[in-house]
């Protein structure tokens, strides 16, 4: 089967930067409340909403000044069913917030880009549970089940790419690529893996690629880590097998921390930005494949910053 991408241009070759990490940004630095960690919830007032939209123009103003393209998820990776309820929201209000996540990114795109610095816009979806914790894993039927209703209604809202986030093993992410197909939108699946390049659930990275695409017959455009630091994955994919090469993406995690570590964290740890940069830029080098650079937790436009200016230069 041949994955739906005819919109993701950085699948070509072109290095692109994705946006930070938007919660903990809006948590740490600009000190918004934001209950379980759920970016949407800020969709529901003219105040929050300001806060969500000054977040993605400052990216999509980074894109313009450096002249490189950039992918910007939507603030939804916890607009699904079991958070909304714990958030009091029902199927209703998840619809309307999907659906607004959405039509907010595509005024974005439609003010700030231009033909040297595209926008493409991710739907994201996260985990049923943590994101750090593999914790009781669904079947990949009950888990395109469960991520049908979100992913149908970022289709229909626009999105360029469904992108499955923080996944903590292979069949929930089956499921999601599952559901992506039915919605008729391209998907990619980012992988978190712990300090020791496995997995949550304990699957190595290689395990779980190869487990999604035998599962979904190629169907997903790309596979990505995310939520992690290079220092916990570099030497899991430094080796010559057709797996690495599916791999398109690095959304790193600013610090070096574990995920049990950043847990029990009061404060953010923002790690060296010019380093991050820096050691992703060298991963690039090693493997021209990983063409879309960008940040997860604790990290800010300093840090896509730092990205982008090695691949300007």
């Amino acid at each position: 089967m041949t994955p739906i991408s005819a919109s993701l241009p950085f699948l070509d070759g072109a290095a692109f930067v994705t946006d930070g990490g938007i919660e903990t940004t809006l948590v740490f630095l600009e000190g918004i409340d934001l209950p379980q960690f759920a970016a949407y919830t800020l969709l529901r007032t003219a105040e929050g909403r300001q806060s969500l939209e000054d977040y993605f123009v400052g990216y999509a103003d980074l894109g313009r000044r450096h002249t490189v393209g950039i992918v910007l998820d939507t603030p939804t990776w916890r607009a699904s069913t079991d958070w909304g309820r714990v958030l009091g929201d029902d199927q209703a209000a998840l619809d309307w917030a999907n659906t607004q996540a959405v039509a907010l990114l595509l005024d974005v795109r439609a003010r700030y880009e231009t033909p040297e610095s595209p926008i493409v816009i991710s739907g994201a979806i996260g985990p049923r549970g943590d994101g750090y914790v593999a914790g009781e894993e669904m079947t990949a039927s009950a888990a395109a089940a469960y991520h049908g209703r979100q992913a149908l209604q970022l289709g229909q809202a626009g999105v360029d790419v469904i992108t499955a986030l923080t996944m903590t093993n292979s069949n929930e992410a089956i499921g999601i690529a599952d559901a992506a197909r039915a919605a008729a939108v391209a998907c990619a699946v980012a992988f978190t893996v712990e300090v020791d390049g496995r997995l949550p659930n304990g699957e190595t990275l290689g395990d779980a690629i190869r487990a999604v695409d035998a599962a979904t017959s190629g169907s997903v455009a790309y596979f990505m880590i995310n939520c992690a630091h290079p220092s916990h994955f570099e030497a899991t994919i430094d080796v010559d097998e057709a797996w690495v090469r599916r791999l398109r993406g690095i959304r790193s995690n600013a610090s070096m921390a574990s995920h049990a570590e950043l847990n029990e964290a009061d404060t953010l740890d923002p790690g060296d930005p010019v380093e991050l940069g820096e050691h992703l830029w060298r991963l690039h080098d090693r493997h021209e494949h990983l063409t879309l650079l960008g940040g997860c937790c604790g990290t800010d436009e300093r840090h896509i910053d730092a990205i982008a200016g090695h691949i300007v230069g």
